[in-house]
């Protein structure tokens, strides 16, 4: 399910108008346009397997493994649901994602499923440390503004940890008061996708929004971007492209090797037959 040019003619026809705002922290930026997530799937072959017109999206990838599921009906306060499933070798996972997780957060996972990085991923939370986040407790730690938390921790006393990232209001408890979005990755989900995220969450550089686009809190500091609205038009197509020619780099690599085929044996002396 290639991304068609009217699809993409959409996309620029929505952001022509607005006139981009540099937004961060990026916990509080706002959901922004999902498309970034979706265009980025479809463009690599994820299929859609839902009613095209139901408010529910439901991507899936070619070998049927991963679908990605965006319901904004939802009766919980997830939106957004990853899943891989199981194979001979590893086991299935799940994540989900809150209405106000941005989607360039959210895009890097997704990015990283189709194109898994050669090298191992960053620690997350050195990846933590150096962007200046301070930790909490044993496997805890929050943004210098303190309303985003990150933790790695069981949901019962016998189960496996699993990583916990919440954005809330000021609260004089811990973690944090209200919620306004919230991550989870359960235990089995890859490393990679789980650094995916936090490193991206964690950067420093200002995400794109458009003047009147929704945000996620009040305290975001929202200004004038030195980029045109045509620059982030063409910045979304460059990335379709860029991941398009990663996904096929990493098809490649992941194909079994091929031996060659045999030649004829060697000539041998003839055995004489035995009487």
């Amino acid at each position: 399910m290639p991304v068609s040019e009217r699809q993409l003619a959409e996309f620029a026809d929505r952001h022509a108008w607005q006139i981009p705002f540099d937004t961060s922290p990026r916990h509080l930026a706002g959901p922004g346009d999902a498309r970034h997530v979706t265009h980025g799937l479809a463009t690599v072959g994820w299929i859609l397997a839902s009613d095209p017109l139901s408010a529910e999206i439901v991507l899936r990838s070619p070998d049927q493994r991963h679908s990605l599921q965006f319901d904004p009906q939802s009766a919980t306060s997830a939106w957004w649901r990853l899943r891989g499933g199981h194979t001979d070798t590893e086991p299935g996972w799940y994540a989900e994602f809150g209405e106000l997780v941005p989607a360039e957060i959210l895009g890097s996972v997704t990015d990283a499923i189709v194109c898994p990085p050669r090298a191992e991923p960053p620690d997350p939370w050195q990846t933590l440390s150096s962007a200046g986040w301070l930790p909490d407790e044993r496997n805890s730690a929050h943004s210098p503004d303190g309303m985003c938390h990150i933790e790695l921790r069981p949901l019962g006393r016998r189960q496996t940890p699993s990583w916990h990232i919440e954005t809330g209001e000021h609260g004089h408890g811990h973690p944090v008061g209200p919620r306004i979005w919230h991550a989870w990755f359960d235990h089995h989900t890859p490393p990679h996708l789980v650094s995916a995220f936090v490193t991206t969450l964690v950067d420093t550089a200002p995400l794109q929004r458009g003047m009147f686009d929704r945000t996620a809190h009040y305290s975001v500091v929202h200004g004038p971007s030195s980029l045109t609205p045509q620059q982030v038009v063409k910045a979304h197509a460059t990335r379709l492209e860029s991941l398009r020619t990663q996904a096929r780099a990493a098809r490649r690599r992941q194909r079994p090797a091929t031996t060659k085929a045999a030649g004829p044996p060697p000539a041998t002396e003839a055995t004489p037959l035995r009487r």
